[in-house]
C-alpha cells in the first residue's frame, strides 16, 4: 500500500511539472510578494494550462478592519467582465432560436433613440451609438442606490445618441444592460437566474453568482482605495449595471468559464467563431489581446475599487485571471509579468508610484465643465493628493 501511494504521489508532481515547466513560479511569488509588502495590489491570481491549475496565489486583506487576509476562497466584484458571461448567454439563446444577431431592439425599447436601426449585434460589438448611462446626472455621484428595469429604461431613453448606429464603435455599459433585459423579456425570467440555470450549475461552478450586498459570512471581500493607506470603498448596487457588471466570482472559477467557453462546451464552436471576430478592436463580449506573436483574448472589469481580468490563449490552451479589491499597481501589469513570466519574455517591474511634482500638479487645478456631463467638477489639491469635487460633494480622485 505504501509503495502505490509514493507511486501515485510521483505520478502527480511529475503531472504537475510538465504543465509549469515553462512558469517560474519563485519569480512570480516573489512579484506578488513585493506587491503586498509594498501596499500597491491585494487580490487573486490563477494560472491553467490545458485545463490543469498549475498557479494560484492570493494577497492582500479581503476585510482591513477585521485583519482577515485574502485566500483561494475569497470572491470579488468583477464588473465588466460580466459581460463575458452575458455575451454567452445571448449566444445561447440565439442558439436556441430565441433571439437573432440582426434583430433589432424596438420592440423591446421603442423610447431608446435609433432602436429601429440597432440590431442585437450592434449591442454585443458596443456599436449602437447609445451613450453610457453612467454619464446620466442620476449616478454623478455614483450609483449605490437600487434602479428598477422602468427607472433604467428611462435614464437611457434620455440619453442622446452618441453616433449613428454601426457608424463605430464605443464602449457603453448601456448596450449590455439592453442585453440582459432582453434576456428577462425573452425567458421571463431573472438574469440571476439565467445566469444560474444555464451557465453556473451546468458548470458546477461553487464561487461565481450575481452579487448583492457584500457578505464577508460568504467569503466575500471589500474593495479599497489608497490614499496614505487603503480606505473602504463604496458599494455600487448591483441593480443598476446588472449583466453589464454585476457577477461575484474568483479567478479558479474564472478560468473554468474562459476554457469551457473556448472548448465549445458553453456556446458551439460556431458561435464561438463569431464572438471572436474582431471589428475595430471589438468581439461580441471579449477583445483580443495580442502579446508578442501570440494571440489571445481578454475582458476586463472594474466595480468601486474591485478589478478583474479573465484572458485565454487558445493555441497553448493557456488561461490567466485575476481578481483584485484593491490596486495602485495597474492589474494589466500584473497580467502582462504573468505571460512574460510563462512565455519567458523580458519584463521590467517598477514599484515605485509615479509623484508628480508640485508643478505639474498645479497644471489640473481649476473648474471643468462638458457637454456630456451635467455637473462641474472643481480639481483642487490637499499636498500630494488630487481631489474633485462633484458639484456639493468631494473625495479623493481613485
Amino acid at each position: 500500500m505504501m509503495k502505490m501511494i509514493w507511486i501515485t504521489l510521483f505520478f502527480g508532481i511529475t503531472s504537475l511539472n510538465s504543465y509549469s515547466q515553462k512558469l517560474n513560479v519563485i519569480k512570480l511569488d516573489s512579484l506578488l510578494q513585493a506587491l503586498s509588502e509594498k501596499q500597491l495590489f491585494m487580490g487573486s491570481i490563477s494560472i491553467s494550462k490545458d485545463g490543469n491549475l498549475i498557479y494560484s496565489k492570493s494577497i492582500g486583506r479581503a476585510d482591513i478592519a477585521g485583519n482577515e487576509n485574502s485566500s483561494y476562497k475569497t470572491k470579488y466584484r468583477i464588473g465588466s467582465t460580466t459581460k463575458v458571461f452575458t455575451a454567452a448567454l445571448v449566444f445561447k439563446s440565439i442558439e436556441n432560436n430565441k433571439l437573432a444577431l440582426d434583430q433589432s431592439i424596438d420592440k423591446f425599447f421603442p423610447t431608446i433613440e435609433n432602436s429601429e436601426k440597432i440590431t442585437i449585434e450592434m449591442l454585443l460589438k458596443h456599436r449602437s451609438g447609445i451613450t453610457e448611462f453612467l454619464k446620466s446626472e442620476e449616478f454623478a455621484n455614483g450609483y449605490t442606490e437600487a434602479k428598477s428595469e422602468k427607472e433604467m429604461i428611462a435614464i437611457i431613453s434620455r440619453l442622446k445618441s452618441d453616433f449613428n448606429p454601426n457608424s463605430k464603435a464605443d464602449y457603453s455599459n448601456s448596450n449590455y444592460y439592453l442585453l440582459t433585459i432582453i434576456l428577462e423579456k425573452i425567458y421571463k425570467k431573472s438574469y440571476p437566474e439565467l445566469l444560474d440555470e444555464q451557465i453556473i450549475k451546468p458548470l458546477q461552478l461553487k464561487n461565481t453568482y450575481f452579487g448583492g450586498k457584500i457578505n464577508l459570512r460568504n467569503n466575500e471581500c471589500y474593495s479599497y482605495y489608497f490614499t496614505d493607506k487603503w480606505e473602504k470603498d463604496t458599494e455600487g448596487d448591483t441593480s443598476v449595471p446588472l449583466g453589464a457588471g454585476g457577477i461575484v466570482s474568483n479567478p479558479n472559477d474564472l478560468i473554468v468559464i474562459i476554457e469551457k467557453l473556448f472548448n465549445g462546451e458553453i456556446i458551439n464552436l460556431k458561435s464561438l467563431k463569431i464572438i471572436t471576430q474582431i471589428q475595430d478592436k471589438y468581439g461580441m463580449g471579449i477583445f483580443e489581446l495580442p502579446f508578442y506573436d501570440k494571440k489571445g483574448f481578454v475582458h476586463r472589469g472594474s466595480i468601486d475599487s474591485f478589478g478583474s481580468i479573465i484572458s485565454y490563449f487558445p493555441d497553448e490552451k493557456l488561461a490567466i485571471a485575476i481578481t483584485s479589491n484593491g490596486a495602485i499597481y495597474d492589474k494589466k501589469k500584473v497580467l502582462i509579468a504573468a505571460l512574460s513570466n510563462y512565455f519567458n519574455k523580458p519584463y521590467k517591474i517598477i514599484f515605485q508610484p509615479f509623484r508628480p511634482s508640485s508643478e505639474d500638479l498645479e497644471k489640473y487645478l481649476g473648474a471643468y465643465t462638458s457637454l456630456s456631463y451635467p455637473r462641474t467638477i472643481a480639481i483642487t489639491r490637499n499636498n500630494t493628493n488630487i481631489l474633485a469635487n462633484f458639484s456639493d460633494e468631494s473625495g479623493s480622485v481613485k
